[in-house]
């Protein structure tokens, strides 16, 4: 294996799903409705940590799938979200996390699996679907992507400009196809998290450098 990704996945390769203890691979409501929601809360503008903390706070609440959620107030979802630290976007990210159940109900039966049906399992056409839900843009989506590819084979291999930019800091491909080349299928969501995660830490030199002495 390429020595810079080796040394990508030993220091960063963990999917933000795994950490949240979001059982992906199951590709059932829970797990997925739960992935939408950090999605969500990753996509803003503010730090990695803290909306892990928030996507972790919404689990913890019980809001596990999209009726549960349904059944919280705006009121409940502020204060969870305000005391994990989510406090710049408590109140209009309570009342996105809201209207996105309210629509996901309405239009998939609360069920992602719905959706990816209903666009014929194509990218572009999840991408629009997914786009619908309140408070979920092109990041959000691309997020969501990054490990949802381990369960949706039509979203594979994906790699957004993110983890691509990173790549080609550390002169690996900076194209999705020739990059997963480097890793076995089921690590390729590993390694664009480790990517994204490298980058976010300002540690792209270091894991050059540790490659190159390794």
């Amino acid at each position: 294996m390429n020595s810079t990704v080796d040394t990508l996945l030993d220091r960063y390769g963990r999917t933000y799903s795994a950490e949240l203890g979001i059982r992906l691979a199951d590709n059932t409501p829970a797990p997925l409705f739960q992935w939408l929601c950090a999605g969500l809360l990753l996509s803003a503008r503010i730090s990695s940590d803290i909306a892990m903390n928030a996507a972790g706070a919404l689990k913890d609440a019980g809001w596990t799938t999209a009726r549960k959620m349904a059944d919280s107030t705006w009121e409940e979802r502020v204060r969870a979200l305000n005391h994990a630290g989510y406090a710049r976007y408590d109140e209009s990210t309570a009342r996105m996390l809201g209207d996105t159940v309210e629509h996901l109900i309405e239009a998939y039966d609360g069920d992602l699996r719905r959706l990816r049906e209903a666009a014929g399992k194509d990218p572009g056409s999840e991408r629009q679907r997914l786009k619908a839900c309140k408070g979920i843009g092109d990041v959000g989506v691309d997020i969501l992507f990054r490990e949802l590819q381990a369960v949706w084979p039509e979203l594979y291999p994906f790699a957004d400009r993110k983890a691509l930019e990173a790549a080609e800091r550390l002169d690996l491909p900076g194209e999705a196809d020739t990059l997963s080349r480097l890793v076995d299928r089921k690590d390729f969501p590993r390694l664009v998290a480790a990517l994204v995660r490298a980058a976010q830490a300002k540690s792209l030199d270091a894991v050059a450098e540790a490659a190159a002495a390794g």
